[in-house]
C-alpha cells in the first residue's frame, strides 16, 4: 500500500541500514572523486565498516564541498542518467545541486507518501500544496507525494494569496502543505475578506521547510481549528520527506531510518553525542543513486529521541535553530525561535517579526520589528506592547533588544522559507 509505514523492529532496522550503508559508502567511494579524495585523506576505506558506530570514522560533508563540485561533480551516475535536478537558491554563493534518478524520485514519492498519511492524510483527500514550485524541493516533493498516497492535489504553489484563499473557500481542501510563516499570510488574508478560518474544510495542516515553535503551533491551531504537524527534509538529502510528525501524537518528527541515517554530533568538537543530547544534525543517505551523501551536516540543532506512534523509528525533536542562524548578542547566543516564542506569548503582538543584529559601536545590538495582531491594532500601544516584548527578551532569553512595534502587514511576508534575521554589521 502507497505510504504504509514498515513493521519493523530496531534489530531488523539496524541490520537494513548496515547493509544499505555498506553500499552508500562503495558507491560515494566508487563513483565520486570528492569522496575517494576525502576518504583516503580521513585515511578510511569502505571496508572499514563493520558496525553502525563505524560511520564516525567516517569525514563529514559540508555544504561548500557541494559548491566547490558545482554543478554535477558530486553525482555518482553519468548526467544522462539524472531525471531532474533540483538546486538551492544560493543566496550566499552558488547554488547547491542535487539530483535524482527514476529510482530516487521514486523513493522521494514514496516516503512523502508516507509521511502525509503519518500526519492524518489519506487516500482520496483534497491536498492544497501552497510550497513553491521549482528548483526548491517543496512544491514537487508535496506534489508526487500526495499523488502517490492516491489524494487530490490542487498545485497552487506560493504567492497570489486572494487566489488561495477563494481556492481553499472553493475546492474544500481537508490538507495544506506550505510554510507556517505563508500559512499565517493565508489565515491574514481571510480575515480581511471576512472570513472566519476555522469555519474552512481545512483539517491537517503540514508545515516545513523552516523551523517553528510549540508556541507557533497552539497559535496556528487556536486561529484556524486544523491540527498543525511537522515535515522535515532538506534537497541536500532528499527533500521534504526525511522525517515527519505524527499527527495523532505531535511529539516531535519520526526520521524514516530506512532511507536517512541520523546522527547528531557537537558543533564543535564534531563528537557524536549520545541519544537524548541536543548538537548538530547529520544525515548520511541510504539508499540515494545519483548522489549518495555521507555525512551531511545541516546545521540544524536538534536531539535524536525513542520512537513513539511508529517504536522502530526514533524521533528528532523539533529543529530550535541552526548554527549558522544564531546570532552571538553580547556573548549570549540567541535564536529566532527563541524571540518567536516571546512574541507569541505577547496578547497583541502577531508572529510576523524581524531580528536586526547591528554593530553602530564596539558592542552588538539586537533590534526585533514586530507587528501589532490586526484584531487589536491601537498605534497608542505600540510602546506598552514593545516594553513588555523587551522585558520578557531580557529576563528570559538573557539580553537587552530594542523592540519596534509595526502596524499589520508592515513587514514583507515569506512565500517560501522565511528569513527573519538581518544582519547590518
Amino acid at each position: 500500500m502507497a505510504g504504509e509505514i514498515p513493521d519493523l523492529d530496531r534489530a531488523g532496522l539496524e541490520a537494513l541500514q548496515l547493509e544499505r550503508l555498506r553500499d552508500t559508502l562503495r558507491r560515494a567511494h566508487e563513483h565520486v572523486p570528492h569522496y575517494r579524495r576525502a576518504f583516503a585523506d580521513a585515511g578510511v576505506t569502505p571496508d572499514d565498516l563493520h558496525t553502525l558506530a563505524d560511520l564516525a570514522r567516517f569525514p563529514f560533508t559540508a555544504k561548500a564541498d557541494l559548491r566547490d563540485n558545482y554543478p554535477f561533480g558530486m553525482f555518482a551516475v553519468p548526467r544522462e542518467d539524472v531525471s531532474r535536478v533540483h538546486a538551492s537558491s544560493g543566496t550566499t554563493g552558488k547554488p547547491t545541486v542535487v539530483g535524482y534518478t527514476r529510482e530516487d524520485l521514486d523513493t522521494w514519492a514514496e516516503v512523502m507518501a508516507r509521511s502525509i498519511r503519518a500526519a492524518g492524510g489519506r487516500p482520496g483527500d483534497l491536498v492544497h500544496v501552497a510550497y513553491g514550485y521549482g528548483l526548491f524541493t517543496g512544491g514537487l516533493g508535496a506534489h508526487y507525494g500526495a499523488e502517490r498516497l492516491g489524494c487530490t492535489v490542487v498545485p497552487v504553489s506560493g504567492g497570489m494569496t486572494e487566489r488561495q484563499v477563494q481556492l481553499i473557500v472553493d475546492f474544500r481542501p481537508r490538507v495544506i502543505m506550505v510554510t507556517p510563516s505563508y500559512f499565517l499570510a493565508i489565515l491574514d488574508e481571510m480575515d480581511a475578506q471576512g472570513i472566519d478560518p476555522r469555519s474552512t474544510s481545512l483539517e491537517v495542516g503540514i508545515f516545513g521547510a523552516e523551523p517553528w515553535t510549540d508556541e507557533m503551533r497552539r497559535a496556528v491551531e487556536r486561529r484556524s481549528g486544523l491540527r498543525a504537524v511537522d515535515i522535515y527534509g532538506l534537497s541536500e538529502v532528499m527533500g521534504p520527506g526525511v522525517s515527519q510528525e505524527a499527527g495523532e501524537t505531535q511529539d516531535g518528527l519520526h526520521v524514516w531510518e530506512d532511507h536517512f541515517l541520523p546522527e547528531v554530533i557537537d558543533p564543535v568538537t564534531h563528537e557524536v553525542l549520545p541519544d537524548g543530547e541536543e548538537g548538530e544534525l547529520v544525515f548520511t543517505s541510504l539508499t540515494k543513486q545519483a548522489m549518495p551523501v555521507v555525512r551531511y551536516r545541516t546545521r540544524d540543532l536538534t536531539r535524536l529521541l525513542p520512537g513513539t506512534a511508529y517504536p522502530a523509528f526514533r524521533r528528532m525533536q523539533k529543529v530550535t535553530g541552526r548554527t549558522d542562524d544564531m546570532m552571538i548578542v553580547r556573548g549570549v547566543n540567541v535564536f529566532p525561535t527563541q524571540v518567536e516564542e516571546q512574541i507569541l506569548a505577547v496578547e497583541g503582538l502577531a508572529p510576523h517579526y524581524l531580528c536586526v543584529l547591528t554593530r553602530p559601536g564596539n558592542l552588538d545590538e539586537l533590534t526585533v520589528q514586530v507587528e501589532a495582531a490586526e484584531a487589536s491594532y491601537d498605534a497608542g500601544r505600540a510602546d506598552l506592547l514593545g516594553a513588555e516584548l523587551a522585558g520578557r527578551v531580557k529576563s528570559r532569553i538573557g539580553v537587552t533588544a530594542r523592540v519596534e512595534v509595526l502596524a499589520p502587514h508592515a513587514l514583507e511576508r515569506s512565500l517560501g522559507k522565511a528569513k527573519r534575521i538581518s544582519d547590518r554589521r
